[in-house]
């Protein structure tokens, strides 16, 4: 694995979690618990055990609950918590803009708050030969809120975005990804120059990546099919997050 020194993790967890309430009701959805852990903690537990101590929170929704969490449960965490105040009325383009002071130079990897994930996809992405990268399932039922892939015949992305048709699609983009630090400095110059405009104020991290492709900026793909995973943003994503992973964590704890 290679070393992991100049690699940050950036955590976006600024939304409300609408689709899954009366669960989110009071509890921000990164905070819901599969088995006797929560979504954030299996998250943050997988980041350290991979060599990175330094996170990035953007947060909104209920900031407080993931604030106390994370100073109870993780104290020795290198974070930094930027708040997105316009976390209603924004999306994901938005918090991840706000991360760039935190960033700087590093290089770093993006998770969704509501992702639970195998170690070993991390640990895949981190060992991977390209720097800049999204992890995508190829094996995988497409339907209109997947953010799909195309890609070309070198394996570059051309489109990631949930407008895609998924007969084009290679497979699921499942919201992680590595990001060098020179893509990066590219990608913040991006959003912040999407964002002067209210009209994208609503539009995902992915819109910024599909602008570099267009500029011929390259974003490759790391190909996690087999390995388990799941996003939640359903009360039924819930479940099947539940019927994936509940053993694996009753084990684990036991």
């Amino acid at each position: 694995m290679k070393k992991t020194n100049n690699i940050k993790a950036i955590i976006l967890a600024a939304g409300v979690g609408s689709r899954i309430r009366p669960l989110t009701d009071n509890c921000p959805k990164s905070l819901l618990k599969i088995g006797d852990k929560t979504i954030l903690e299996m998250m943050v537990s997988h980041i350290q055990a991979c060599g990175i101590n330094e996170i990035v929170f953007v947060l909104g929704y209920l900031e407080h609950h993931i604030k106390d969490f994370v100073g109870q449960n993780f104290p020795d965490l290198n974070v930094h918590f930027i708040t997105n105040e316009h976390y209603a009325d924004t999306n994901t383009g938005y918090s991840l803009m706000l991360t760039e002071e935190a960033v700087k130079d590093s290089s770093f990897i993006k998770f969704d708050a509501d992702v639970v994930f195998d170690i070993e996809i991390l640990k895949n992405l981190i060992a991977s030969e390209h720097d800049t990268c999204l992890c995508v399932d190829k094996n995988i039922n497409l339907e209109a809120e997947e953010i799909k892939v195309i890609i070309d015949d070198k394996g570059h992305v051309i489109q990631a975005s949930k407008e895609v048709n998924p007969n084009d699609a290679v497979g699921e983009s499942i919201g992680i990804e590595k990001i060098s630090s020179d893509t990066a400095q590219l990608l913040f110059a991006e959003l912040k120059e999407m964002m002067k405009d209210k009209a994208n104020h609503q539009d995902y991290y992915e819109s910024g990546y599909e602008r570099l492709i267009a500029k011929n900026v390259i974003f490759n793909v790391l190909d996690i099919t087999g390995l388990k995973w799941t996003e939640i943003d359903t009360v039924e994503d819930f479940a099947t997050a539940e019927r994936i992973f509940l053993h694996r964590v009753t084990k684990t704890l036991g």
